[in-house]
């Protein structure tokens, strides 16, 4: 591998912005270096942010590239290589593809089983050489579904499973506890008519009493065969967070409640919030705001849930409203690494991989300049 010299940065290291340097080799940061000094043959970076490179744990991105419109479904092997290359693009270097297992079938609504075939593609490209980041799989649990205990069983630990989370969508709770809620976003999306969706809710609630605790408990059991983490989803009450805290949960998925941000701290479980929600000001589901938890210290994880770019846009406001750019770019790199268990990553550090990011700041905006992947500039 050649060696390569981001000079005159700045780097954000754990903890601390400095001027300085920071050489890759044999895909590795091989060295860090303060001062303004350019060595010959280094890249003058001229004061642009140097930092590590994003990790992104949960990203609908995937499904817009299979399905660019509705009902069309886009050769998937051209869509996962494209979906590779625009996270690259915007500074994302390790991604977990959510993936849902569970498929939801009911008289309005036709959610069908695609996980396992999608991950095998993703991973035999990933064999291949064919995709410039790091991938792993991000299981989103449809607990509120017949097929999920089958769809899990076709999953095991060498599928690079790194995240399993416990979806319960079940009408009347969590996200959807404001049932007109869903109502909005069924009836819009899917144009059912209110008998429809009054249907739907009660063959999902149906589902739910039946067998909810048992595809829970199915959920979990199958994150520790995989070796994966457990992430919960949507976690609204106390009551529920300590559920969340029996089953070993990492880290919690965008939580509806201040109540339940603080809970999840009371147990030592990571928050989770979506990056479109901080930047737009507000949740779309009406729930508590990115912001609002930032600013009462209850935020450790970022997420660019629906539009890639904007992690970085959403570290960069972090950054203005804590006063700390080291802690905000931590919320996406170091943070969501240690929450995964990716102890070689997401921080700059003599001996970690060379997953690195230059950037431009434009105000609110970065203007990328250069991502690296092991040291191999991908982007």
């Amino acid at each position: 591998m050649t060696e390569t010299i981001l000079a005159n940065a700045s780097l954000v290291l754990p903890g601390e912005v400095i001027r300085g340097s920071l050489r890759m080799a044999e895909g590795k940061i091989a060295a860090i270096d303060s001062g303004g000094a350019v060595a010959k043959g280094a890249i003058d970076c001229g004061g642009d942010l140097v930092a590590p490179g994003l990790i992104e744990l949960h990203t609908d991105n995937l499904e817009r590239h299979i399905q660019p419109r509705p009902k069309v479904d886009w050769p998937h092997a051209a869509a996962i290589i494209a979906h590779d290359a625009e996270l690259a693009s915007v500074g994302i270097t390790t991604v977990f593809d959510a993936l849902r297992v569970g498929s939801i079938v009911t008289s309005n609504t036709n959610y069908g089983e695609y996980a396992r075939a999608l991950a095998t593609e993703i991973l035999a490209l990933r064999a291949e050489n064919a995709l410039r980041i790091s991938h792993f799989l991000h299981l989103r649990a449809e607990i509120v579904s017949l097929t999920l205990i089958d769809e899990l069983n076709s999953f095991g630990p060498d599928d690079r499973v790194g995240i399993v989370s416990l979806m319960d969508h079940t009408p009347g709770q969590r996200q959807f506890r404001d049932i007109r809620k869903l109502a909005d976003y069924m009836i819009g999306k899917h144009g059912m008519s209110e008998a429809a969706f009054a249907a739907h809710v009660a063959e999902q609630q149906d589902v739910s009493a039946r067998i909810g605790a048992v595809h829970e408990a199915a959920a979990v059991a199958a994150a520790r065969r995989f070796g994966a983490v457990l992430a919960s989803h949507d976690d609204t009450t106390a009551q529920q967070v300590a559920v969340s805290a029996g089953h070993g949960v990492h880290f919690a998925e965008f939580p509806t409640t201040v109540e339940a941000a603080a809970a999840c701290h009371a147990h030592g479980i990571k928050v989770m919030m979506g990056a479109p929600n901080l930047i737009r000001g507000g949740s779309h589901s009406g729930n508590v705001s990115a912001r609002a938890l930032a600013e009462a210290g209850l935020l450790d994880i970022v997420s660019s849930d629906y539009v890639p770019s904007a992690l970085l846009s959403a570290a960069l406001m972090l950054g203005d409203l804590w006063g700390d750019m080291a802690r905000a770019i931590a919320t996406v790199t170091r943070a969501p690494a240690e929450a995964t268990g990716l102890t070689d990553r997401g921080r700059l550090e003599v001996g970690a991989r060379a997953d690195v990011i230059r950037l431009h700041r434009i105000g609110q905006a970065a203007a990328l300049r250069g991502t690296w992947v092991q040291g191999r500039r991908v982007g």
